[in-house]
């Protein structure tokens, strides 16, 4: 079980990890997106269209009982994560894409993911299993507040923000270094029951959102940059987040449960997130000669 001194400091981690993402950004960005839209409402439409569904086939498919079955749905209803960004640049993606989708997907995931859970998690829920949508919105509500603030920093002070940018990244990491390090202490004997069902549906969810993604963007028309870009985002939901509502939404032994499917996807995208970036690099050294 999760102690109160773990949560409170993965809400401290949270707050940081999101006032990083603020100090990432620049009004004039936004700008830039909204003349030419098309791109973010493409990507904006891949990130709460596909993933949910996904997930929801999934946890139909693979049999998940309920609280596993949330808890994938819940990840794949979450705003696109900053490590994306990341896995945008080394992939030669439209970073400046990554980003505007970032952040516009966790202001719109304010209203988009409790009607996303609420078309594909409440088939899973009972008497004994309700998600409390109030506390949802408020958890996503409050998670803003900080984004808002690392812009009006960004706004005031570079050498600042770049800080707190980098704080905000080492904060990500230590939140899912926090809840698996807790996680396997705590419940040893209930990771050892992990089944094979479980692993394939979280390590699915990223690579299908991959795959999907990235074939939406290209039906829509998009250059390859903002294909890709699409793509990362789409697959890579912003794990933290998802941990924070789990935390904050239900008690102590159905959260407990619920964290284990956000967690194998969270440990498994960065590992089909890797080998995807480097597909995609190895296409493009075997393209340039040709190009030339």
């Amino acid at each position: 079980m999760i102690t109160g001194t773990e949560r409170s400091l993965l809400a401290l981690l949270l707050i940081v990890l999101m006032l990083g993402m603020g100090c990432t950004l620049k009004p004039r960005e936004f700008a830039d997106v909204a003349r030419k839209p098309k791109a973010l409402l493409v990507g904006i439409a891949s990130q709460f269209g596909w993933m949910p569904l996904i997930a929801f086939g999934l946890a139909k498919g693979f049999g998940l009982p309920p609280e596993f079955a949330i808890g994938l749905i819940l990840i794949g209803s979450t705003p696109g994560g900053t490590t994306s960004n990341l896995f945008a640049y080394y992939a030669r993606s439209d970073v400046a894409l990554s980003i505007s989708m970032t952040v516009t997907s966790t202001i719109v995931a304010v209203g988009a993911m409790p009607a996303v859970l609420f078309l594909y998690a409440t088939p899973f829920t009972s008497a004994e299993l309700s998600i409390p949508f109030g506390s949802v919105v408020g958890t996503l509500v409050v998670m803003l507040l900080p984004v808002a603030l690392g812009m009006f920093i960004r706004s005031r002070s570079e050498r600042w923000a770049k800080r707190l940018e980098r704080l905000g990244s080492h904060s990500g990491i230590a939140v899912l270094l926090l809840i698996v390090a807790s996680t396997v202490v705590n419940n040893l004997d209930a990771l050892k029951a992990v089944s094979g069902a479980m692993i394939a549906a979280a390590l699915l969810l990223g690579l299908l959102g991959f795959v999907l993604g990235l074939g939406g963007a290209r039906l829509a028309g998009l250059d390859v940059p903002q294909r890709r870009a699409v793509a990362f985002e789409t697959s890579i939901q912003n794990s933290p987040l998802a941990f924070g509502v789990i935390l904050a939404s239900f008690d102590d032994a159905t959260s407990e449960r619920m964290l284990q499917m956000p967690m194998l996807y969270a440990l498994l995208v960065l590992l089909s997130a890797s080998v995807a970036t480097a597909t995609l690099r190895w296409i493009d050294r075997r393209a340039e000669p040709a190009a030339e």
